[in-house]
């Protein structure tokens, strides 16, 4: 284990006790803890991404403690590392299930990991709230809960949102290379990109896919620069943009428009090659998604704690918001419904709105998905900044071309 991720292990559970449960909760909740059970990619190549839901997670577990827990008891969280292995957070929900015995369920990071989790809650009949699954037709169970609102059309709306922006720049772009990772999620979105670019009238100079957990983008690299596109679509999940862009770099090639699918928090910002990537996000710290009290409360404590942990990135973004959004989720579901009941907490939530930090979301449509609420950023002096929709920009951001 590298002695970052050591940093950020042992700052982020001392920041919130053992066992999430604080000992001056009890002068504010009694009774036997209601215990919350998930696993996060906490070592493997999902790590980098799954360390900040683990924090955003002890965080809200705290505040909720602090409000008085749920239905008058203290909240507890079990987390168990499932190694970035869909089949290894099978076996540990199984396990939180039968033999930990927790009350609820909270899903893990990833897509691949969450359709596990699915399938184990489906057979129990769990709710699983779960913020980043990005498969919506997969999504089968009817008491699955999604956090990343992409609606349930996204390789479509999402993909169309981006090109709506790329007609905005001064020479729009004519030819396109389309890279991707075959991780689910990603290869679903980059496979719908690449149809809506066709149907936009851009020419596919270069279509291409690896393996996840890929370390080799030396040869990527040289078929896009060989290609030379306008823009190039990579499909990426945590740390492989920042590969691919180190590997082009080796051979002094820059994309003139990157658009990266899930990057991890802070590597793109900080390194020097993601300089004006693009990327999806549902918020921001800033207006007008820091407007509400909760948010800015969120955001003041995360940038505390992500300094202390040593996270690379220590700003709120789509990320941490989608996981502080699924606990709300989970919130809202259980005292919507007074009851820690499953049954009756996915009807509560079926029937109802739930107002999160990332806006309003419903789950009365197709697979439990809402509305499409991204917003397409850019990283720009350092920093990610929204610009499209142009009603979410940044002050004074707009889209940047190399």
């Amino acid at each position: 284990m590298s002695l970052t991720r050591r940093r950020i292990l042992s700052a982020t559970s001392a920041a919130a006790g053992a066992l999430f449960g604080l000992p001056a909760l009890a002068q504010q909740a009694a009774g036997a803890p209601i215990r919350i059970g998930s696993t996060l990619a906490l070592t493997g190549p999902l790590s980098a991404t799954a360390l900040t839901h683990k924090l955003v997670g002890e965080i809200y577990v705290e505040q909720l403690n602090k409000r008085g827990g749920l239905l008058g008891r203290p909240v507890q969280w079990i987390v168990k590392d499932d190694q970035s292995k869909p089949e290894l957070a099978r076996t540990l929900y199984e396990q939180l299930i039968t033999s930990d015995k927790v009350d609820l369920l909270m899903g893990p990071y990833a897509t691949g990991a969450i359709l596990s989790a699915m399938g184990v809650a489906q057979r129990y009949n769990k709710v699983l709230v779960h913020h980043t699954f990005g498969i919506p037709s997969m999504a089968k169970y009817d008491m699955q809960f999604p956090a990343w609102s992409l609606g349930p059309d996204p390789q479509k709306t999402v993909s169309n949102s981006l090109f709506d922006l790329m007609e905005t720049a001064k020479k729009p772009p004519k030819t396109i290379a389309i890279v991707t990772s075959k991780f689910p999620s990603v290869h679903f979105m980059s496979l719908g990109g690449r149809e809506v670019a066709k149907q936009r009238g851009l020419k596919e100079v270069l279509f291409l896919e690896w393996e996840f957990g890929n370390r080799d983008f030396g040869p990527i690299a040289a078929r896009v620069k060989d290609a030379n596109p306008d823009m190039v679509w990579i499909g990426d999940i945590g740390l492989e943009g920042n590969q691919l862009l180190e590997a082009m770099k080796k051979i002094d090639y820059t994309p003139p428009i990157h658009f990266h699918l899930y990057p991890a928090p802070g590597p793109m910002t900080h390194s020097p090659e993601g300089a004006n990537a693009l990327s999806v996000t549902i918020f921001e710290e800033q207006p007008p998604f820091t407007n509400s009290g909760t948010a800015a409360e969120f955001v003041k404590t995360f940038n505390e704690r992500a300094t202390a942990a040593g996270l690379p990135d220590t700003h709120v973004e789509v990320q941490a918001a989608a996981s502080y959004s699924a606990w709300q989720i989970l919130e809202a579901g259980v005292r919507g419904a007074n009851s820690l009941d499953d049954k009756k907490i996915g009807e509560w939530l079926r029937k109802n709105k739930v107002d999160t930090i990332q806006g309003r979301l419903r789950f009365d449509g197709p697979g439990n998905y809402g509305d499409d609420l991204m917003k397409i950023k850019q990283v720009q002096g350092g920093t990610w900044k929204v610009i499209w929709p142009t009603s979410f920009a940044s002050p004074g951001a707009s889209l940047q071309v190399r």
